[in-house]
């Protein structure tokens, strides 16, 4: 299981790379057959093809995150954060939850935000 120091490095490394448009940097994080459910209550996109696409999508989109609070690790093999993704025209409140596997890749991630949490 990877350490609590792995998943928040692991998580930095994910705001690093949206933040310098580097969306091969973010999905080099995952593992080829992770889940991602983007908000919690949608499909899940399953898969390297699915997980290619959707951040390359969101990287080419300009988005931008900015912590909110510090990465909080786990006892476990998960790791969250609370952050801000800027997007021209709008903003987004996000608590994103990640799991990991033994070799420190995300296995799956969970955004869980709503409407209320949009921003025009």
């Amino acid at each position: 299981m990877p350490t609590q120091e792995q998943m928040k490095s692991t998580l930095q490394a994910y705001v690093d790379g949206f933040n310098s448009g580097d969306a091969a940097a973010v999905t080099g994080l995952f593992a080829d057959d992770a889940v991602v459910v983007d908000p919690v209550g949608n499909p899940p996109m399953e898969g390297r093809a699915a997980i290619d696409e959707f951040y390359g999508n969101a990287v080419s989109a300009g988005a931008k995150l900015s912590l909110d609070a510090p990465i909080r690790g786990s006892h476990g093999d998960r790791a969250a954060m609370a952050f801000t993704v800027t997007v021209p025209g709008m903003r987004v409140r996000v608590i994103d939850v990640m799991t990991f596997g033994a070799d420190g890749k995300i296995v799956r991630m969970e955004a869980h935000w709503g409407p209320d949490d949009v921003e025009s």
